[in-house]
């Protein structure tokens, strides 16, 4: 039995001596220890029910921030869509602008480009076909991939691995 005063049922240890045990009294006792279990449990119960509800609105926070996140990935994707989109706008027009302007470069097709004049004599017949030649070439785009400047090396560099090659193969055979 408890040491404490205040319980009820508590009986210090000199007047249990002296009492005499009756069904009642152990009743009256257990039931006041019952009520006092109770009341812990309740109070239990109520604590947990607060952690669980502190619980959830800890979740609720998480899950809003997280969806906060995911609108800003969304709407930063959408402003990378958009500028990716008007940057390739800006580029087809500037080709288109290119496209145009070498096109008037050309001029209309005359006769003496379609005909050509051959390369006599005539100092009017070489003009001329020096001028086509010489549009000809102009209309390739700035950025065309050039051969290489020296493509022995190519050649050299070819047949070098080509013999280091046939020296592994013939150690691998032997």
């Amino acid at each position: 039995m408890s040491q404490d005063p205040e319980k009820p049922g508590a009986v210090p240890a000199s007047e249990q001596a002296t009492e005499e045990w009756s069904s009642t009294r152990d009743r009256a006792e257990s039931e006041a220890r019952g009520a006092e279990l109770r009341e812990e449990l309740a109070i239990t119960d109520e604590r947990r029910a607060e952690e669980e509800e502190a619980k959830a609105e800890q979740a609720v926070a998480d899950a809003q921030k997280d969806e906060s996140k995911k609108e800003r990935k969304r709407r930063e994707a959408e402003e990378r869509v958009e500028a990716a989109t008007k940057e390739a706008e800006r580029a087809r027009a500037a080709a288109q602008e290119r496209a145009e302007g070498a096109r008037a470069e050309a001029g209309a097709v005359s006769g003496a480009a379609v005909a050509s004049p051959g390369r006599g004599e005539d100092p009017k017949a070489l003009a001329s076909a020096a001028r086509t030649e010489a549009g000809a070439y102009a209309a390739a785009p700035p950025d065309a991939v050039e051969g290489p400047e020296k493509p022995e090396l190519y050649v050299a560099g070819a047949f070098a691995g080509a013999f280091l090659f046939a020296r592994i193969l013939k150690k691998i055979a032997e």
